[in-house]
């Protein structure tokens, strides 16, 4: 039986506010486009409370004292975060039964707080702590003393290296390598040395890590990953790296070492920062774009390489397409430049 919830219920279960028929029932979540009259949807910004009367929703949630005649409304103040919480509503999480797996391998003095999860050929080094309610899936490996918190969850196939130090409530996605050695070699002739890496990966709480992220150990200390951060898949973090809390990284983003990331900082799609660089709080650096220097507190840098302030670079995006005959009369004026040049000469 579909579990169903009163529009009163829900308002009262988003802090909102209810309009229309308060003990309608809500049976479902559904894109706006798509939603039935048994659902519920979100209308968080102008495109879709333009087009309110266009959905069959049950109900929608939008932002407080938008109005909206003959339609059953929640008015919250972020119609977004609402919906991610009626979703959960409806599609609550489900944990495995706590336990250690028999398939599993589990080192010498590890110590684990109740409640914990450990799945089939998880591998499990000496001296590992992991925290109450933690949940280690299927495949995973953790090296000697690693220190784990409470409220974890790692995905399959995610490997945390010798020493790592991961904090409460951080979620890891799958294939994530968390404390490989940091890239650093020295150069000798026509060959290369490899300096050891001795330090630790620190991720405090509440940090969530994509999938197939790559973050390097540090030379010496630590590299340190602050409370809050998010990154998307296919992320590198080089040695000795700094992302200040509550920084969003999106896919493909590589930041080399040594450098240090503000808080409230965004990196966009396929970024590249270079190493030994400070990057201010609430920076946003576009997509696809290289950055080779330090940059202030809360500028915004634009795609391409070199980066640059934005407002530049929108000026630049409007004289490319000129740029073919600004060329062409520039050569015009070459020619009667040594023209003139000539005859001035002859004289």
């Amino acid at each position: 039986m579909p579990t169903e919830y009163s529009l009163q219920y829900i308002a009262d279960a988003t802090n909102g506010d209810a309009v229309g028929d308060k003990e309608k029932r809500i049976s479902g979540v559904a894109p706006f486009d798509t939603a039935d009259s048994d659902q519920i949807t979100f209308a968080g910004g102008s495109k879709f409370l333009k087009r309110i009367d266009d959905t069959r929703a049950g109900a929608i949630i939008v932002p407080k004292g938008f109005e909206a005649p003959d339609k059953n409304l929640i008015g919250v103040n972020n119609p977004q975060l609402a919906f991610a919480n009626v979703v959960k509503l409806y599609h609550p999480t489900v944990l495995p039964p706590s336990g250690i797996n028999e398939l599993s391998s589990i080192g010498s003095a590890v110590q684990t707080g109740d409640g914990v999860f450990i799945g089939a050929f998880a591998t499990i080094g000496n001296r590992v702590t992991i925290g109450s309610d933690s949940i280690i899936q299927n495949g995973v490996f953790i090296g000697d003393d690693v220190v784990i918190g409470d409220d974890v969850v790692i995905h399959p196939n995610v490997t945390i290296m010798n020493g790592c130090r991961i904090g409460n409530r951080v979620t890891i996605h799958p294939g994530t390598v968390i404390g490989s050695d940091g890239y650093g070699f020295v150069p000798d002739g026509g060959k290369y040395h490899k300096i050891p890496q001795l330090g630790i990966v620190q991720i405090d709480d509440d940090v969530e890590i994509g999938a197939c992220n790559t973050i390097d150990r540090a030379t010496f200390g630590k590299t340190w990953i602050q409370r809050g951060v998010k990154t998307d898949n296919l992320v590198q973090i080089a040695h000795n790296v700094v992302i200040g809390a509550n920084s969003v990284i999106v896919a493909q983003a590589g930041i080399a070492g040594s450098t240090t990331i503000g808080h409230h900082a965004i990196l966009a799609g396929q970024a590249g920062i270079s190493g030994h660089l400070t990057i201010g709080n609430h920076v946003t650096v576009g997509p696809m774009t290289g950055v080779g220097k330090s940059i202030s507190d809360g500028e915004v840098v634009s795609s391409g390489s070199p980066s640059m302030p934005h407002r530049t670079w929108l000026r630049v995006q409007r004289v490319i397409p000129a740029l073919p005959e600004m060329k062409k009369k520039i050569t015009e004026l070459e020619k009667k430049l040594a023209e003139l040049e000539r005859i001035v000469e002859e004289r």
